[in-house]
């Protein structure tokens, strides 16, 4: 007698399910917010269960799916030291996670923060005996402009600010931070858990180099040499400089600054333009939509980025991945950015700026050698990479 065995049937596995917990989320707009939609995007896109715990762009709870990913937008009132962002209203926020968690039963809790909601997200998990992966992106100087906080007392402030972030990430089972050098700043702010540097990650199919005339026309940028910046006008972004570098640019290139995004610095940067006579060579462009962005970044022929406050920069990465040159502040990760496909001036060094400026505009082979460069430096931040890595880190978190 012959005995018949029936193929066995596979057995599903379901698909890891993560929630993220943030305090900024688009419609915001920042890096910590595009960063933590393109994880959540991402993580969907390649085949994850993914929900995003955040603050309701207009007041009102709600649940809606976008994108393939599922957001719990909590009750949210105005900032009032920021002009267009919203946060949770605190009251409630502990249980109301707690009890999101316990219904979604995640195999594991991935904040973005250690404010309203990536605290409570944390401390829910922690109860609930979810596993917890911790992403830094914060810089006390991010926060001191909105807070009005006095330049004498910055440094007692940020040291209080980073030993509440300590309490906090101190008790996620695995942290990461986008940069060895933001991930020594960790270490060098009392922080005595291992931080595994991430990149942030690009999508270098979406953000290459792109037909020039094109995005002139489009975005109306005259054809002349264009320095350009990308993200917010806000204070640590020291702009301020790179409209006083362009009159000594001037002296020796036809060139203009293009600005685009929004900020609390735009009246200043357009009335100091004015007072040292560029003000028909700075071009603000305000808010680019995301699906733009690609585009905008070809109306340039070299980027620049003047922030102090920088834990990777998204900005700069695409604007690497666009084939551009960088002058970048030696200051904070930007430094990890630049090699062969650029040059780093002194922050505050607004002469040093403007020479590096005038170099790359003079010389279109040297635009061309340092445009390579970037391209090559990029490749090593394709996005499918880093959420791959976080993918990873979730199953070791789960498997202890």
């Amino acid at each position: 007698m012959t005995a018949i065995f029936s193929e066995a049937a596979p057995v599903a596995v379901r698909p890891k399910r993560v929630l993220i917990a943030t305090d900024t989320y688009p419609p915001d707009v920042n890096g910590a917010a595009y960063f933590t939609h393109r994880l959540a995007t991402g993580l969907a896109a390649r085949g994850g269960d993914v929900h995003v715990v955040c603050a309701s762009d207009d007041g009102p709870p709600r649940s809606e799916r976008v994108d393939g990913v599922v957001l719990h937008r909590l009750r949210s009132t105005r900032l009032l030291v920021h002009p267009t962002m919203r946060v949770t209203v605190p009251a409630g926020v502990g249980r109301a996670v707690a009890r999101l968690i316990e219904r979604l039963g995640p195999d594991v809790v991935h904040t973005q923060g250690h404010f309203v909601v990536g605290r409570a997200a944390v401390a829910a998990a922690r109860r609930g005996g979810v596993p917890v992966v911790a992403t830094n992106h914060f810089m006390p100087d991010n926060l001191f402009q909105f807070a009005h906080i006095p330049a004498r007392l910055r440094d007692q402030v940020g040291a209080l600010a980073w030993r509440d972030f300590s309490r906090v990430f101190a008790r996620a089972d695995h942290v990461t931070t986008p940069t060895p050098i933001a991930a020594g700043l960790l270490t060098g702010k009392g922080f005595r858990r291992e931080v595994e540097p991430v990149s942030c990650g690009i999508d270098l199919r979406r953000f290459r180099p792109q037909p020039r005339a094109w995005a002139r026309k489009r975005f109306d940028v005259p054809e002349r040499p264009t320095i350009l910046f990308v993200g917010r006008l806000d204070e640590e972004k020291r702009l301020e400089e790179l409209v006083r570098a362009l009159p000594l640019v001037l002296n020796q290139v036809d060139a203009q600054v293009v600005l685009v995004g929004s900020g609390n610095r735009r009246e200043s940067l357009e009335r100091l333009a004015a007072r040292i006579g560029v003000g028909d060579r700075v071009r603000f462009l305000g808010f680019v939509p995301d699906a733009e962005l690609p585009q905008v970044y070809s109306v340039a022929d070299v980027f620049a980025m003047p922030g102090v406050a920088e834990l990777q920069s998204i900005a700069t990465l695409e604007a690497m991945a666009s084939g551009l040159p960088v002058v970048a502040a030696d200051a904070m990760a930007l430094p990890h950015l630049i090699d062969g496909n650029g040059f780093l001036f002194r922050p505050g060094e607004v002469p040093e700026l403007a020479a590096h400026l005038v170099t790359i505009l003079s010389d279109a082979e040297l635009r061309a050698s340092m445009g390579r460069a970037s391209l090559a430096l990029a490749a090593g931040h394709d996005d499918q990479r880093s959420l791959a890595r976080f993918e990873q880190i979730y199953t070791e978190v789960t498997s202890r």
